[in-house]
């Protein structure tokens, strides 16, 4: 029988590949959590020792039974989870029986068990036919409820035709399995996921490339706008801070120590052209490693220190003879005081007192000269001192600005060639989504290709099938939902059905 229903199938569908399934001669007792499918098998196994009932976690894989038993309860109605775990226990086999367990405890089982037989009817029109009965396989009084359910599963097991719709059943799934694979690949539903993704992937890469450009050129020229303004003023603050220590100590110096002065004036002033110069350096070097770019600091030289001459303070022949008159009249006029003091006091010491007037106005007249020459010396490092900060300034302002641009023209160009990279990375990666995208494409095309040629085969094989199976309506068979994908629907119930008992 089974052999001659292979032979019918194989000459329509030649190209589908038999079932490979085992057929047991065992009935299947199965339903929902709680339906009570555990006390069901009990109860049956006891009224038929010579027929073997299992529960679903019994059977190997790829083992089916003969007859399946859907258990369900008349605590409520079926759910679409339900009719799922049918789907899967009579996906290879056609007979099976409906019992409706608790109807002791529950009054209105009679209008679950309709209720249920709609469900099923409207879930698969397979099951239209299926026979319902009702089941107290535990009950709290009385003695057990398994007759109609026996009497049903005997006129069913002596059916001649059971093997041979048990075997057109088989061939069913199989047939609808491979044109649901067909249609999953002609869809291709993951295809079209990873065919989005890539897409996105794609925009994300050309996106990232001018939006990372625009970015980097925005940052660049801002942090050199920051750096021209911090340096220029780093500069200017130490042109102030060391004319103001340097005039400071111009008030303190004497003419022996003039000499030293200046030098000193000169390496305080080529300290702070290095100070500048490390402070450039770095600065431009921190901002380069903060931008991801080469830094080449040593690119332009530093500027020279101003050449501003020494300070003049010899070329002062008029105001020296001013000087020395006024102190001429200012010794004489104390001379000629201290000497009628002299006089009047002791008149005897006269020629003495003249002498020594004469001596001391001297003296304070030379002390006079030699301080007011000390004032003007002074006067004049202090301003030698301010015209040789602001040249100062002006060289290190120049030099700033200088190192600056040079800086920003090196980064400018190293990051061209870092934006150049990047386009030819992104290109290369853009090519390998494209290719990728194209056998996407054929693979498509492929698949619905084979979909089309297939299709008549499978729906002429299935509706032959399903004729002679007298299904209800053959073009409606689950309403539009296949039997795989009922099958898959019902595979977390059954996995969680257990060993309940009632």
């Amino acid at each position: 029988m089974t052999g001659a229903v292979d032979e019918f199938v194989t000459t329509l569908a030649p190209e589908v590949r038999a079932p490979g399934v085992r057929r047991r001669d065992v009935v299947l007792v199965t339903g929902p959590w709680l339906a009570g499918s555990t006390s069901v098998a009990r109860l049956l196994a006891d009224r038929r020792p010579d027929v073997e009932f299992v529960e679903a976690d019994e059977l190997g894989p790829g083992e089916v039974p003969v007859a399946v038993v859907f258990v369900a309860s008349a605590a409520a109605p079926l759910t679409r989870s339900d009719c799922a775990v049918l789907d899967l226990a009579a996906a290879h086999t056609d007979v099976v029986i409906c019992a409706l367990t608790k109807v002791d405890a529950h009054r209105n089982w009679s209008e679950v068990l309709a209720a249920d037989r709609e469900t099923l009817a409207a879930h698969a029109p397979r099951y239209a036919r299926v026979p319902w009965v009702a089941v107290a396989a535990a009950p709290d009084l009385g003695a057990p409820r398994c007759e109609d359910l026996l009497t049903e599963l005997d006129a069913a097991l002596s059916d001649d035709t059971v093997s041979r719709r048990n075997r057109l059943r088989a061939w069913e799934f199989r047939l609808q399995s491979t044109a649901d694979q067909y249609d999953i690949a002609a869809d291709g539903a993951g295809r079209e996921a990873r065919v989005e993704a890539l897409r996105t992937e794609r925009a994300e890469a050309l996106r990232g490339v001018r939006v990372g450009r625009s970015e980097r050129a925005v940052a660049l020229r801002s942090q050199i706008q920051q750096a021209r303004v911090q340096l220029s003023y780093f500069a200017r603050n130490r042109c102030t801070s060391v004319r103001t220590e340097l005039q400071e100590d111009a008030g303190a110096v004497n003419r022996r120590g003039l000499p030293e002065y200046l030098a000193y004036v000169e390496r305080r002033i080529g300290t702070v052209v290095n100070e500048v110069d490390t402070g450039i350096t770095e600065h431009l070097t921190d901002l380069a490693a903060e931008l991801g770019l080469p830094a080449d600091p040593g690119a332009t030289p530093m500027a020279s220190q101003p050449g501003v001459g020494p300070p003049p303070l010899k070329s002062r022949r008029l105001e020296t003879r001013l000087t020395v008159l006024v102190g001429a009249g200012f010794g004489l006029g104390i001379a000629l005081t201290l000497s009628r003091l002299f006089a009047d006091l002791a008149p005897g010491l006269t020629a003495l007192g003249a002498v020594v007037c004469l001596l001391l106005g001297a003296a304070v007249a030379v002390w006079m000269v030699n301080t007011r020459s000390l004032l003007h010396d002074r006067a004049v490092l202090d301003r030698w001192i301010g015209e040789r900060t602001a040249g100062l300034r002006a060289a290190l302002d120049q030099t700033v600005a200088t190192r600056v641009l040079a800086a920003e023209m090196s980064m400018t160009s190293a990051l061209s060639q870092q934006a150049e990279a990047d386009q030819v990375r992104v290109a290369e990666q853009v090519r390998t989504i494209d290719a990728e995208l194209r056998a996407h494409e054929a693979a498509g095309a492929q698949a619905r290709a084979a979909r089309d040629a297939a299709a008549p085969t499978l729906g002429a094989a299935l509706a032959a099938v399903r004729a002679e199976l007298g299904d209800p309506d053959p073009g409606s068979e689950h309403n539009g939902r296949s039997v795989t994908e009922d099958a898959e629907a019902g595979t977390e119930a059954v996995a969680g059905h257990g060993s309940e008992s009632d």
